[in-house]
């Protein structure tokens, strides 16, 4: 990906804020263009070799529950760029219109397959399909709701200086985030004021300190926390 020059960012990253991670990201032009290659390239070897799981993935999903296969909800990706994510259903119909749009780890709006497919991340395959559209990458920010990213710091922008990702550090600290979040009487008070902040430090973080060879190891270690690795 070619980074956009800094009058050409929309008004509201145009920031002090934000500057510092844009001005570290400029030096790293080899890194973002080997990591736009990998995620196309990468993404189109992916869709060829899932394409049998996830058939069978989606006719189990329509044998459990009434409803669409994939979630399409709108979520925020490069420079505010809006989209709708792919990810496999795993709760009701209409969910997110009957709660929160943060899921805790006993929502019984979660479906039978859907609790399995989260429990490896399987749901998260369908978004291999905004991998190739570049609306997402491998490494990234995780794409937040259109009403958190409404409410970020300005600081918090910088983090759309890069595509949204499937994984990400914070990913992998926070895994566990549905069951802290379980115990909470208001989840998007407590999303936003507790659990938001400490992600973005280390979504933050992966911004000022971006490498190729930095992505490719948050890869391997999301592998590993999906095996059952704790990282402190």
């Amino acid at each position: 990906m070619i980074l956009k020059k800094w009058e050409e960012l929309p008004d509201f990253m145009r920031t002090e804020e934000v500057r510092p991670y844009y001005e570290a990201l400029k030096k790293k032009k080899l890194s973002l263009v080997l990591k736009w290659a990998m995620d196309l390239v990468g993404g189109l070897i992916l869709l060829i070799i899932l394409a049998i799981p996830m058939a069978v993935i989606a006719v189990m999903i329509k044998l459990d529950s009434e409803g669409p296969v994939f979630y399409r909800q709108e979520r925020i990706t490069t420079y505010g760029k809006h989209f709708k994510i792919h990810k496999f259903r795993t709760m009701v119909s209409n969910a997110d219109k009957i709660g929160s749009a943060v899921t805790v780890g006993n929502d019984s709006r979660i479906t039978k397959v859907g609790a399995k497919l989260r429990g490896c991340r399987l749901d998260e395959l369908p978004q291999v399909f905004d991998l190739i559209t570049g609306n997402m990458s491998f490494v990234g920010t995780r794409p937040e709701a259109v009403k958190y990213v409404e409410k970020y710091k300005p600081e918090y922008y910088a983090t759309l200086l890069l595509p949204a990702g499937i994984t990400s550090e914070a990913s992998i600290r926070y895994k566990d985030e549905a069951e802290l979040l379980e115990a909470a009487d208001d989840v998007d008070k407590v999303y936003m004021e507790e659990v938001l902040p400490g992600k973005m430090k280390f979504n933050l973080q992966s911004i000022k300190e971006f490498s190729f060879i930095g992505e490719i190891k948050t890869m391997f270690r999301t592998v590993l926390a999906v095996m059952g690795k704790d990282y402190e």
